[in-house]
């Protein structure tokens, strides 16, 4: 049972690994939009000083963001069994859902929860996901 932290991605806002493998479970912790740099993927400030937030850029990136992770112990996206999602307002529920579709299917991919949640870590962050996948050892 090992926890893995990724050099180059963003580092963990606490004493917790990116992901985790416990025999042929392997756990992602919640995962953001943020880059190596702090920056988010679909946050952008215009030239008034205001953001403008993203929810489907910011999907795209954070299941990209799950897959580089499940990456780095040999799996991938379709090793994913169980996958939560957290979002800030769910008037974001239409786009993310369009994105997440993308990804995965009714009869392959994973089971899902969303849910509303009061904020996140950063105040330009819409969602925050984490996952659970499951691939045997050889």
């Amino acid at each position: 049972m090992e926890g893995k932290v990724l050099k180059d991605k963003a580092q963990p806002l606490g004493n917790y690994p990116h992901v985790k493998r416990v025999g042929d479970f392997i756990y992602v912790s919640g995962t953001s939009s943020r880059r190596k740099d702090n920056t988010h993927v679909g946050a952008e400030q215009d030239e008034s000083g205001e953001w403008k937030l993203d929810i489907k850029l910011q999907t795209k990136a954070v299941i990209e963001n799950i897959g580089a992770l499940l990456n780095s112990v040999g799996a991938d996206l379709s090793h994913v069994i169980d996958m939560s999602t957290f979002l800030v307002d769910m008037k974001d529920f239409k786009g993310y859902n369009e994105i997440y579709g993308t990804f995965f299917n009714h009869e392959t991919g994973p089971t899902r929860t969303t849910v509303a949640v009061h904020q996140l870590p950063h105040p330009n962050l819409l969602i925050e996901m984490k996952a659970v996948a499951y691939l045997p050892i050889k």
